[in-house]
């Protein structure tokens, strides 16, 4: 499915991870701030620029509430570096979710979380699979 951001791609199922990734799970509201700590923390160690990991905790801090909010279950979040760039995803057993998404109107409760994801990374693509649904972020080193 084609979108209108370049990087926003749906794919039929995401390459392997070049490394093994680090994972942290998550089923309560309560569990963001320690998925919030570990993407920091391991983002920092791979060599993402401070003002990018903060981009990234926000990406992914959106993803896993948007799990909470819509999905039973919880999820996870898997991390590693590339060649040139951090990868990050977000899995849960939600439906796929579409990408190419517009800005709400300012005055919209909802519906901004994956709209914001999508314009601070530098790609995102999102499958769904045995797994569940994975949704993908790379941001360059």
């Amino acid at each position: 499915m084609a979108v209108d951001r370049p990087g926003a791609t749906a794919e039929p199922d995401p390459p392997a991870p070049s490394t093994t990734p680090e994972i942290i799970a998550y089923a309560e509201p309560t569990d963001l701030r320690a998925v919030r700590a570990f993407v920091c923390s391991r983002a920092l160690a791979r060599g993402l620029p401070t003002h990018r990991v903060e981009l990234l905790a926000l990406a992914v801090s959106e993803l896993a509430t948007n799990t909470l909010q819509h999905c039973t279950g919880g999820g996870w979040v898997r991390l590693w570096a590339e060649t040139g760039r951090l990868v990050c995803e977000v899995v849960d057993q939600g439906p796929v979710r579409a990408l190419g998404r517009s800005m709400p109107a300012a005055d919209a409760v909802r519906g901004r979380g994956l709209a914001i994801v999508e314009r601070i990374c530098d790609e995102v693509s999102v499958s769904g699979g045995p797994s569940g649904t994975v949704v993908r972020i790379r941001l360059a080193l």
